[in-house]
């Protein structure tokens, strides 16, 4: 009886012994990356090397002068943190039902290739060192994000009548106009279109974005609606989903571009510009950012406007409807990172290599 207790205890230990060292082994194989190609996981899904050195690889851009290696493992953190964020809220349109349809993706897919023949349009995602998959991935992700910010921000914000009047009444000297004012709307394209999170980031190129502002006022000329293409087609997201209304701009800021108040000046109310570039600066060494087409809406005297002025309560409704949009936006990504389980074992790998 003796034996067999002491047997059956030492069985007892060694099984726990073995249990416990398992355990162990399951636990710190949970710290470890599924392979060294994984950069980090989101919720378990991998980001992968080639993927962060394709970005990173895109990011620098035309420059001749490599970055410090201590530099390049900076921009490669941010690159994968902008991934990682992106990660989020593509996990997040997914449980909701909001990725960009196949319909979705081909649309804008046209609206890219239609100012290039298709020669152009290879070179363009050779340049860019993209394939054909890369450019519809990244279509439908920034896509997707649109739904997402529509649907989670967009259509929970409510601009009252009594918000409009607080505001109004709280900065009515902002509506007396001390010289003519021109109500614009602008329909723009940047040398660099601006990048979802985790996109791959463009090269600038003038004659790329000279060709789409060009097929864009093809479409106007053929009595398409200015709203309507400024909403789908702007690079400035800050006014395109309000059909580009820029709201009031004063005479004063018109003349800091001679060609642009020129060409705005000249015209009434209805009619549009030619395209016309935006300069970075006014020096010698200015250059090309964007290219815009404009349209004056009204053109208002001098004097103070009142509250019942549909445009001013426009304007109002606008401004208060961005700075909300802006803040709920902040707090939302907070939100959804929070909720997030996030690995980067990229940045642990760097903190573990600095330690040695």
């Amino acid at each position: 009886m003796h034996d067999v207790g002491y047997f059956s205890h030492r069985t007892r230990s060694t099984a726990l012994s073995l249990s416990c060292g398992l355990l162990l082994l399951a636990s710190a194989g949970c710290h470890r990356p599924p392979s060294p190609d994984v950069m980090a996981t989101v919720n378990g899904k991998e980001i992968m090397r080639a993927d962060l050195d394709k970005y990173y690889q895109a990011s620098l851009g035309d420059s001749s002068q490599q970055p410090t290696p201590e530099q390049a493992e900076i921009v490669r953190l941010n690159v994968l943190k902008q991934m990682i964020e992106d990660e989020i809220l593509q996990q997040r349109a997914a449980k909701l039902s909001l990725a960009a349809s196949d319909e979705d993706v081909n649309a804008k897919l046209t609206e890219f290739k239609a100012p290039f023949t298709q020669e152009e349009f290879d070179k363009q995602l050779k340049q860019r060192n993209i394939t054909l998959d890369d450019l519809r991935r990244d279509i439908r992700r920034s896509l997707t994000n649109d739904k997402l910010m529509n649907k989670e921000i967009y259509s929970k914000i409510n601009i009252t009548d009594a918000d409009i009047s607080n505001y109004y009444n709280a900065h009515k000297a902002e509506f007396n106009f001390i010289e003519p004012q021109y109500h614009l709307a602008e329909i723009a394209v940047t040398t660099t279109p601006p990048q979802q999170p985790g996109s791959i980031p463009a090269k600038p190129n003038e004659a790329e974005a000279r060709k789409r502002i060009q097929a864009l006022l093809n479409r106007l000329q053929s009595g398409e609606d200015f709203g309507a293409v400024a909403m789908t087609s702007s690079d400035y997201a800050s006014n395109a989903s309000n059909g580009g209304d820029m709201g009031f701009v004063g005479e004063t800021a018109l003349h800091s571009d001679p060609t642009a108040y020129d060409a705005i000046s000249n015209l009434k109310p209805g009619q549009m510009t030619e395209i016309l570039p935006i300069y970075d600066g006014t020096g010698p060494g200015r250059h090309v950012v964007a290219f815009a087409i404009f349209k004056l809406i009204s053109k208002e005297p001098a004097g103070q406007r009142e509250m019942n002025d549909p445009r001013v309560q426009q304007a109002i409704r606008q401004q208060l409807r961005e700075a909300h949009a802006q803040l709920l936006k902040n707090a939302y990504f907070e939100v959804l990172h929070d909720q997030a389980t996030v690995r980067n074992y990229y940045a642990e790998q760097i903190l573990k290599n600095g330690s040695r």
